[in-house]
């Protein structure tokens, strides 16, 4: 298949407007997985990003699966932003700031997400091999941040607001938290 239909797009008119850098939503996900995901930050580096790479699997099934899937778009868009997030930290990769109030041209395919979410499994199996792995896991953990965030301004979802929410809920599944 052609690179040009893998990254097809379609024209929206909608802005990118936030006012938080990614660099305070890496953070803020390092925050959140050192209290609700310690598990996943207990195994190596290399194993989590193997853990992050199946996540990304997943996400491209639902996208794939479309209305016949449970989950809705919306919540596969927050949970993918979020493994983004925890993928860029362990990769220790500065995620780019979008440009602020920047016009969304046009919304990615979800051929592109498989795409990039293949490029980073790619990057995975290398690791197993002890081939270079590092700057695909980057430009597909890039690509995937990207195309998470145009796809949810291309709908008009406030990504930041529900991140937030997600993380609440994540927090209260812990059974430290929760109340007897």
């Amino acid at each position: 298949m052609a690179m040009a239909s893998i990254n097809a797009t379609r024209k929206s008119t909608r802005r990118v407007e936030t006012s938080v850098s990614m660099r305070d939503r890496q953070r803020a996900q390092h925050e959140h997985d050192l209290k609700n995901h310690f598990d996943i930050l207990s195994l190596s580096r290399q194993d989590r990003l193997k853990h992050y790479g199946l996540h990304f699997a997943k996400y491209a099934g639902r996208f794939a699966r479309g209305t016949s899937e449970v989950k809705t778009r919306r919540e596969t868009l927050v949970d993918a932003f979020l493994v983004v997030l925890s993928a860029a930290n362990a990769l220790n990769q500065a995620l780019a700031d979008l440009e602020h109030d920047s016009p969304v041209a046009e919304v990615p395919t979800d051929l592109a997400f498989t795409d990039h979410a293949g490029r980073f499994a790619d990057a995975c199996e290398k690791i197993d091999h002890l081939e270079e792995f590092r700057a695909i896991a980057l430009a597909a953990n890039a690509g995937l941040s990207e195309w998470l965030f145009c796809s949810a301004a291309a709908v008009g979802l406030d990504l930041d607001a529900l991140i937030d929410e997600r993380r609440q809920q994540l927090a209260r599944r812990q059974v430290f938290a929760q109340e007897k």
